[in-house]
């Protein structure tokens, strides 16, 4: 429910022109009573986003609604609608229409740092940007494979992380913000990335190219 009212108030915060992460920052300042939960593209891993539908499903058989949890579902089940809605934006902005453009997505692990791909929003952004009629790819320093996954079955493997490769895409979307990666390099060889993750909060040069969502 934390992550879901940081993602509400992300796109809140969009539309007001509002910076979120700079707002977080802010409100990190206080010695007190504050403790910061972080936007993002939705959520994954095996836990926060099946386990409280379990309370919820036992819920039901007491007549009883949980509407908090429920609408927490939705609005971050939503987030990968966003982020492939600001990329179309993006593209737009630069020019281009999504059907057709080479889209690279930059990290499909649920989390930063770690191999693991369970209920990452990551499949679903590739699956939304394929039924635009992107040309999606993924590169994934921990993550050489994706196949079958639930309803998901990609097929992909994940591509190098070159300037040269970078120079081809007509979009970089930062889902996983995965540490080993150099982001400097991505922003300035990419002609456009939207972040997600705010993974390119320390990149100093070429930030008209940077959307971050």
């Amino acid at each position: 429910m934390n992550i879901a009212l940081v993602n509400e108030l992300k796109l809140l915060s969009t539309r007001m022109e509002i910076d979120i992460w700079e707002v977080i920052e802010a409100a990190k300042s206080t010695p007190f009573g504050f403790n910061a939960f972080y936007p993002g593209p939705g959520l994954g891993g095996h836990c926060i986003p099946i386990d409280p539908f379990y309370l919820t499903w036992k819920a039901h058989e007491y007549d009883f609604p949980t509407r908090f949890i429920e609408l927490a579902g939705e609005i971050n089940t939503a987030m990968p609608h966003h982020v492939v809605n600001t990329v179309a934006e993006a593209l737009s902005r630069d020019g281009k229409a999504t059907q057709g453009a080479n889209v690279l997505v930059l990290g499909v692990a649920y989390k930063k740092d770690i191999d693991d791909v369970r209920e990452s929003p990551a499949m679903k952004i590739i699956e939304l940007l394929e039924a635009r009629g992107c040309a999606v790819a993924y590169h994934d320093p921990f993550v050489v494979r994706l196949g079958h996954m639930r309803e998901y079955d990609l097929n992909m493997e994940s591509v190098p992380l070159t300037p040269e490769a970078l120079r081809t895409y007509d979009c970089a979307v930062i889902v996983t913000d995965h540490s080993v990666v150099d982001y400097d390099t991505v922003v300035r060889e990419s002609s456009l990335v939207t972040d997600t993750r705010n993974a390119t909060a320390g990149v100093k040069d070429n930030r008209d190219k940077i959307v971050r969502c």
